[in-house]
């Protein structure tokens, strides 16, 4: 038999980093569920080109999740220093003036003019071209990151499997429950209406007996909940069936569990009868957690 592939999440977080060809680099991938494959990247300016290559490496590892890949890419350049024109302009007019208006005062000197605040401030980094080896190296690093993120989204869906097991367990102990409650239902409906309907008969004209069974059999056979129960039950299996298959099941198991709502919504609307109410509500809820687990699943 074929091993099944391991349950995976949507939810995960991976780093790496380097240093290499004069420039420290940085990536940061996170992971959060989503519909489809949505894949954001940050980068710095001058590695747009990489985009395209990224993304077809992202897209054979991943199939859903919103994805944040950040890049974060220092280059070891000196800081550049330039003056602020307008700032300079008024400085050396004020000490011009000021040092001819002073009989035997010096020339302003340059250095002492640069060194006033608000004079010089740091220049806009130039643009530079990524080298092809820094460019690979970088492209070397997401794949890094991008492998352990896949590892850390796996490491969350071994989780995920246990927890979504635990809960079909309950929902199956549940349902067994309520075909036990639920077995005398029709009969138990029936009788509560033959009694009801013979009473309003009584000040009314005769009604045939066997029209009255055939509608008090109508009535009740509308509050079998057997069919919703065995339904479920064949919902139980698929879902176990889907566990055991493991890879890229989340939508698959998204649309199992709106038929599993729906069972228990009519399961409810139908009950006649306080335990089986109780224990109706108790699987709506086991479902609802059941479906807020699944939104997690690849």
């Amino acid at each position: 038999m074929p091993v099944a592939s391991p349950l995976a999440s949507m939810t995960g977080f991976a780093r790496s980093d380097g240093i290499g060809d004069g420039a420290e680099w940085a990536w940061e991938l996170r992971s959060v569920n989503g519909r489809g494959l949505d894949l954001r990247f940050r980068l710095p300016p001058g590695c747009d080109t990489l985009e395209p290559s990224l993304r077809e490496a992202a897209g054979k590892v991943l199939r859903r999740g919103n994805v944040t890949a950040n890049l974060t890419l220092r280059r070891a350049q000196p800081a550049s220093l330039i003056a602020d024109e307008a700032a300079l302009e008024q400085v050396l007019a004020l000490a011009t003036g000021l040092a001819a208006r002073l009989p035997g005062a010096p020339t302003p000197r340059a250095e002492t003019l640069l060194a006033l605040p608000g004079v010089l401030r740091a220049g806009a980094p130039e643009r530079e071209e990524m080298s092809e080896t820094l460019a690979r190296q970088i492209q070397s690093g997401f794949a890094t990151a991008l492998a352990a993120l896949a590892t850390a989204r796996q490491g969350e869906g071994a989780r995920l499997h246990a927890t979504l097991a635990t809960l079909l367990d309950e929902i199956d102990t549940l349902r067994a429950q309520a075909t036990a409650e639920a077995a005398g239902q029709p009969e138990a409906q029936r009788e509560r209406m033959l009694k009801s309907i013979r009473t309003l008969l009584a000040e009314l004209p005769p009604v045939p007996e066997d029209r009255i069974a055939q509608e008090v059999a109508l009535l009740a056979s509308r509050a079998d909940v057997r069919e919703e129960l065995d339904r479920l039950d064949a919902h139980l299996h698929a879902a176990r069936a889907l566990l055991a298959e493991g890879e890229a099941i989340g939508r698959r198991f998204d649309f199992l569990v709106q038929e599993f709502n729906r069972e228990v919504n009519t399961l409810c609307s139908k009950s006649a009868s306080i335990a089986l109410t109780a224990t109706g509500l108790k699987l709506k809820a086991t479902v609802e957690q059941l479906r807020e687990q699944v939104q997690n699943v690849e």
